[in-house]
């Protein structure tokens, strides 16, 4: 197992419990009409990732939709940085995968966490990507080789694993485990021959579009058909997805793999109000159409309601103007 470290990144994000109680001393974010009028803070990724690209889609969907919505994206590490923010409430709301939520939602041990759901923001397909010039072509291919997970404790890397322990295997003993500190790390330590290949997931994920751009092309790796259905038979809120041909550059046929719905998620106690306000100026968004780069498609409110995790985990608000739209 290798962990690359990067010159230019900033320290390591402290254990959870830490950075938590470091933070519990610090001014808490505002809420109400306050935060309103100094913008919420919306957590979304890092560069290179898929997180930054939806962030900037959504924020231009809710200032159309309602320029009286301050909405100012914070970039962050992604889901494994969003959830201690969002718990402490230093941002309002913010981008975490599905299976990051599943354990909010859902813990095999503790109490669940009091974050709520504003909305679904796309599903996110995983799967592996490795140089069209390699011999890999099966996930038995990789076993003992060198596999970049991305950064340990990302959403990234606990899909990986989840998928991996749905065949049987292990992330970690089964592969030659690479953990990077930054997305750009791995395209380029797979273009370089360093490592055999890459688990990504995303709408259009760049670290996927930045290997097949590349004139020796990529090769996407996912589970069969079995394998499909052994996933998603141990972990239910685990969806088969089919990812249309041309997604990616010289994917020329569908594939199909597992993955599960991102979500918006909001700290514990936002106002009512504010998410009354996003869920409609979401919702007129939707009804605006494919005007943001395709990146809203998935973000509706049939989707929201039918990817909760639990639904007394709805944000408040969202309810109330499900409700009155009649949606529910």
């Amino acid at each position: 197992m290798r962990v690359y470290p990067s010159s230019t990144l900033r320290p390591r994000l402290l254990r959870r419990r830490s950075f938590l109680a470091g933070l519990a001393g610090a001014a808490g974010a505002a809420t109400g009409a306050d935060a309103q009028q100094s913008g919420l803070k919306f957590a979304t990724g890092a560069e290179g990732g898929s997180f930054v690209v939806y962030g900037g889609a959504f924020v231009d969907a809710i200032k159309l939709a309602n320029p009286k919505i301050g909405l100012r994206p914070v970039p962050s590490r992604g889901s494994i940085e969003n959830v201690p923010l969002l718990e402490a409430g230093t941002v309002d709301i913010g981008l975490v995968f599905g299976e990051m939520a599943q354990e909010l939602f859902n813990p095999k041990d503790g109490t669940p966490s009091q974050v709520k759901v504003l909305s679904t923001a796309y599903l996110n397909p995983g799967m592996f990507v490795v140089r069209a010039d390699s011999r890999y072509h099966t996930i038995e291919d990789l076993t003992g080789r060198p596999v970049i997970w991305n950064a340990r404790g990302s959403g990234l890397a606990l899909q990986g694993r989840f998928v991996m322990e749905g065949l049987g295997l292990d992330a970690d003993k089964d592969f030659d485990a690479i953990y990077t500190e930054t997305l750009v790390e791995g395209p380029a330590m797979i273009l370089e021959g360093r490592a055999a290949a890459l688990w990504g997931a995303g709408n259009r994920w760049p670290g996927f579009v930045k290997i097949a751009s590349d004139t020796r092309g990529a090769r996407f790796i996912t589970p069969d058909d079995e394998q499909i259905t052994r996933i998603v038979d141990k972990y239910p809120f685990m969806r088969r997805i089919t990812i249309p041909a041309a997604r990616y550059p010289g994917q020329s046929d569908p594939l199909s793999t597992v993955g599960s719905w991102t979500y918006v998620l909001a700290r514990p106690n936002l106002d009512e109000k504010i998410g009354y306000e996003l869920a409609a100026a979401l919702h007129k968004a939707e009804r605006l159409g494919t005007m943001f780069g395709g990146q809203l498609d998935e973000s509706t409110a049939k989707n929201t309601l039918k990817a909760l995790p639990r639904r007394d985990v709805l944000h408040s608000g969202v309810e109330r103007y499900f409700r009155e739209a009649g949606l529910i």
